[in-house]
């Protein structure tokens, strides 16, 4: 199973798709999994959430704080990799 069609459904205020068991089982992901989801060329790609260990002395609040900088200024970030 490679190509399947499913209904965009709302629910609350977001919406959502039903993902087949046998598609969850071949990418590795189970229920409780968190996802990523990325705009790629129109297109939405979802990979499992990477686990990540964090070096010695870093706390994940410090990494929480971090990325909420780094969505935060986004566009600026880009922009000052394509100089």
């Amino acid at each position: 199973m490679s190509n399947i069609e499913r209904k965009v459904t709302k629910t609350g205020n977001s919406y959502g798709i039903t993902i087949p068991a046998e598609f969850l089982k071949e990418s590795g992901l189970s229920y409780g999994d968190d996802v990523q989801l990325n705009l790629k060329d129109g297109e939405i790609v979802m990979r499992k959430k990477e686990e990540v260990s964090l070096p010695e002395g870093v706390n994940k609040e410090f990494m929480d704080i971090l990325n909420d900088v780094i969505k935060e200024h986004e566009v600026a970030f880009k922009g000052l990799v394509e100089r």
